[in-house]
């Protein structure tokens, strides 16, 4: 059985030995000892590591990382909770795709400011809309009596 010490796994992974300490301690990697004072890995934890690296990719948490990797050697990785990430990367590009057309359109809009043109406009509601949703509704409550 190969094992490498995390300055190696540091080296083949391109992470610190710092985030490595940091999975470890949520449990997303494990080291199997120690030779002195560094850590040991198998040399599997490379997979790992690469499945990591894609999930944070894909915007998932490192909890929700670690549910799908699990403790076992064989990570069990869900596929609904793929398909459902996937479709929210979808709605993402999506959003990102029309602010970026309205930004384009915004620079190179003949009107004489931005406020007097519409698709300018639109954005700005939709910049408004968006940061209500995205406001913790104790907040949205508060500001709403505040008078302000």
């Amino acid at each position: 059985m190969k094992l490498l010490d995390i300055g190696e796994v540091a080296d083949r992974s391109g992470l610190p030995a710092s985030t490595l300490r940091f999975y470890e301690g949520k449990g997303l990697i494990a080291s199997v000892g120690r030779r002195g004072l560094r850590r040991l890995f198998e040399l599997e934890v490379l997979d790992r590591l690469s499945l990591i690296a894609l999930g944070r990719l894909a915007s998932f948490s490192l909890d929700e990382i670690g549910a799908m990797l699990g403790a076992e050697a064989a990570p069990q990785i869900d596929r609904a909770r793929l398909a459902d990430k996937a479709d929210e990367l979808n709605q993402t590009i999506q959003r990102l795709t029309a602010l970026r057309n309205a930004l384009r359109h915004a620079a190179e809009c003949p009107a004489p400011s931005h406020m007097e043109c519409p698709t300018f406009n639109r954005l700005r509601q939709a910049a408004v809309a968006r940061g209500r949703e995205t406001r913790p509704p104790a907040k949205r409550a508060a500001s709403r009596g505040s008078g302000s």
